[in-house]
């Protein structure tokens, strides 16, 4: 028997919604996982003066051996562990770069990391952060594998949760780097505000992370996914990782500041937060 006309139409709506729906669950939508529930570290920074050492450690300088001059990345500034380049202050980490001559270099800022202190594998990642700006301004949240030192970079893998070129300041960047992707041939992707800046208010950066993905997230939005196949099968993201928080003055990546770079320019951290799957 012949249904009703009513009943075409109602499944040709059903059908039109359906496809609607589906079509609506990419990455560009708002999405998280919620089985990262457990937190199992959590940084709000508050007080006043320096950084936890039971968590945090210095980087100092501008670069070594292993990393190159410029920290690898033909960086110019020296990262110091002085109040004037980091601290932590109203319950906030600032990280903030100076130009002025120090130590043979022209630029003076922060940098910190959790190696051998908070690592991990797997997980939900993110900090709330407020970005500085200018032409060759750096600024990063990101982790590297705590292989490093027996296997080298890329090979330990390297994971950007966030960086930032200061000259545009509504994109970020979030990537990963490994043997045959790394440096300029990295994988990730940008995510671009629409009517906002990121050096005008704190937003959330942040992975979730598990055997075979990185889901990236801005502000809970899902915007990217990086699984093996995306990197020809060499996945190296299988082991603890530990956070790096820094702002470097110029680069490779973003280029030297100029004449209208404003200094001094800081990083505002309000916290950093690591999930593990719930138990």
């Amino acid at each position: 028997m012949q249904k009703p006309y009513f009943f075409k139409l109602n499944s040709l709506v059903l059908l039109v919604l359906a496809s609607l729906f589906f079509q609506s669950c990419n990455p560009d939508e708002e999405q998280t996982v919620t089985n990262f529930t457990n937190l199992s570290f959590e940084d709000d920074f508050n007080g006043n003066g320096t950084v936890d050492a039971a968590t945090w450690s210095f980087d100092m300088g501008v670069g070594t051996a292993a990393s190159g001059a410029g920290w690898g990345n033909n960086e110019l500034q020296h990262y110091t562990d002085r109040p004037e380049n980091i601290k932590v202050e109203g319950g906030m980490l600032h990280i903030t770069a100076h130009k002025e001559s120090f130590m043979g270099a022209g630029y003076t800022s922060g940098r910190i990391n959790t190696a051998g202190k908070i690592e991990q594998a797997y997980g939900r990642f993110e900090a709330r952060i407020k970005l500085p700006w200018g032409q060759g301004i750096w600024p990063a949240f990101w982790m590297l594998g705590n292989d490093i030192d027996e296997v080298g970079w890329p090979n330990c893998g390297e994971i950007d949760i966030m960086e930032y070129r200061g000259q545009n300041p509504t994109i970020m960047l979030g990537s990963v780097h490994g043997p045959g992707y790394s440096g300029g041939e990295s994988e990730g992707k940008s995510y671009e505000l629409t009517n906002d800046r990121f050096d005008t208010d704190f937003h959330v950066f942040g992975i979730e992370w598990g055997p075979e993905y990185i889901n990236y997230y801005v502000d809970n939005v899902l915007y990217n996914q990086i699984t093996p196949a995306d990197v020809d099968g060499n996945w190296v993201f299988d082991h603890p990782f530990y956070i790096i928080l820094n702002l470097a003055v110029g680069g490779n990546f973003v280029g030297s500041p100029n004449e209208n770079t404003v200094f001094p320019q800081t990083m505002l951290v309000d916290y950093v937060r690591v999930y593990s799957l719930s138990e």
